[in-house]
């Protein structure tokens, strides 16, 4: 399993987020990123890419360079050349298409292809997955249920059953200790 943060912005386009502009490095317009998951190396080979602001604005971006550095990738961005232009970018999410994604392994997902599902448990229906939360201890799946507050589920064996992204659900084992 892996983590990325997804969002759809239009009819057929599928964008996932993999890093957001920490700060500025530098004088030159240099960008520090967090990324979202230190396993991927899409960035790493220029795809295009979208920036998407704290505000929802997006805009086409072009990585110039790009480069790992510990705990961190360091990117210049065309026509960001100086620290100001930089510091404007920080908060800024870097977003690829999905389909630059290279297919999962046997027996794994990403975790933006669960946003969405139906959530099940004994064939009832609990709510829809409105992101996957990453803690220290696992992943939960956060899901939104009408008329109720969201409700997280650790994905683990006792919790999570069978998940079928074709048909786009996660039937759930049970939900005993997950309610007050």
């Amino acid at each position: 399993m892996t983590q990325e943060a997804s969002s759809q912005r239009g009819p057929g386009e599928r964008y996932v987020a993999l890093a957001e502009v920490a700060r500025p490095h530098g004088v030159r317009g240099e960008l520090r990123l967090k990324v979202y998951n230190p396993d991927s190396a899409i960035l790493l080979e220029r795809p295009a890419i979208r920036l998407v602001t704290p505000e929802g604005d997006v805009q086409a971006a072009k990585l110039q360079a790009i480069r790992p550095v510990p705990g961190a990738l360091l990117a210049r961005l065309d026509g960001v050349r100086d620290r100001d232009a930089a510091e404007a970018l920080r908060g800024a999410q870097l977003e690829v298409a999905r389909d630059r994604f290279p297919p999962a392994e046997d027996d794994e997902f990403y975790c933006c292809d669960l946003e969405g599902c139906e959530v099940t448990c004994d064939g009832k229906p609990v709510g829809r997955v409105a992101h996957v939360a990453s803690y220290p201890t696992c992943d939960a799946l956060v899901v939104a249920r009408e008329g109720q507050p969201r409700l997280e589920v650790p994905m683990v064996e006792r919790y999570v059953g069978a998940i079928d992204l074709d048909a786009g659900t996660i039937e759930l084992h049970t939900l005993d200790g997950l309610e007050g």
